[in-house]
């Protein structure tokens, strides 16, 4: 409704200062001339609209002119009552907080509209953990707030993996994302964006220098083109494997195909469970075989019964060929 479009141009510009005509369109999924008329709208009704022009111009509101309308609807009001993550709320530590802005929303809500804010609370529940995924430690998330909040450059120390070398960063940090139970710092790094499983870190510190935000970062895009990007390089054939960690150092750089996963886990014997990903089976086959018996095929099936089979192919041909040299052919 237009009402609801000139109230959302309102607040939009109370809240930004100042917005172009094709910034508020797109916010608002209309066109620039739509926006023109609803200014004009606007100022015939007497918010002090005005227009700047030039390069740095845009429509901004005149003075300290501000509304204290918030023109929520029935749908908005029950969207910030749907259950946040109660788990990612604890992590940043803002979940006392959340309470008590939800019970005072709901204290000044009409009468009307509090049934269903209750309803939205009550009735869905919102679950980012996996069914096997074990919680993640996250002691220095405050720390990698407090670095973002004031837009100060970030040092930590971060283990790559599992028998790898801690390495020491220093980054501009840009943002934090929850991943189903994991947080991931997003970081400028080197002149690129990168990003680092918080639960990896070991320290951290807050520097002094202010860091350098790249103009027009928007995380939620660069996070969902990382996705993206991700899955369309995800390789084709899975395995499992339990590995050594006498040649655990070793998966990276032995196949130039192969993608070691980001999971590890020990068993009694202090063999390392892994995924590695393949473009083709047999790649997975020759893999397997170049490591021996420091190596072993869990998953799937028909791959482990492959790379027996052409483990004894290889003992065949040697003991053919240790034949021929003992009858002097």
């Amino acid at each position: 409704m237009r009402a609801d479009r000139l109230l959302s141009i309102v607040l939009l510009l109370q809240t930004n200062r100042q917005l172009t005509s094709r910034a508020l369109a797109e916010r608002l999924e209309v066109s620039e001339r739509t926006i023109h008329r609803d200014m004009e709208a606007l100022s015939v009704s007497g918010i002090p609209v005005v227009a700047e022009r030039g390069s740095n111009g845009g429509w901004s509101l005149l003075g300290e002119y501000r509304t204290n309308l918030t023109g929520l609807n029935e749908a908005e009001i029950q969207s910030l009552f749907v259950t946040q993550p109660p788990k990612l709320l604890a992590d940043l530590r803002l979940e006392k907080a959340s309470e008590g802005a939800l019970l005072k929303l709901l204290a000044a809500l009409p009468a009307m509209y509090r049934q269903g804010a209750e309803q939205a609370r009550r009735r869905i529940h919102i679950d980012t953990a996996g069914w096997s995924r074990q919680e993640e430690s996250v002691p220095l998330l405050p720390v990698l707030q407090e670095a973002i909040w004031s837009e100060r450059k970030l040092r930590f120390t971060y283990q790559r993996g599992p028998g790898c070398h801690d390495v020491e960063r220093e980054v501009d940090p840009l943002g934090l994302v929850a991943k189903g139970s994991a947080w991931y710092l997003v970081a400028g790094v080197a002149g690129e964006v990168r990003s680092y499983r918080i639960s990896r870190m070991s320290q951290a510190e807050v520097l002094d220098q202010q860091c350098a935000v790249p103009a027009g970062f928007d995380l939620a895009a660069y996070w969902g083109q990382s996705t993206t990007a991700l899955k369309t390089a995800r390789p084709n054939y899975l395995a499992q494997f339990r590995v050594s960690p006498d040649v655990f150092l070793r998966l990276r750089f032995a196949g130039r195909f192969a993608r070691v996963g980001d999971t590890f886990e020990k068993d009694p014997d202090g063999w390392l469970r892994i995924s590695v990903g393949f473009d083709v089976e047999d790649m997975a086959v020759e893999y397997a075989l170049s490591f021996g018996s420091k190596l072993e095929v869990i998953e799937p099936r028909s791959l482990r019964e492959k790379v027996i089979a052409a483990a004894k192919e290889v003992i065949e041909f040697y003991e053919a060929g240790k034949r021929r040299l003992d009858r002097g052919e």
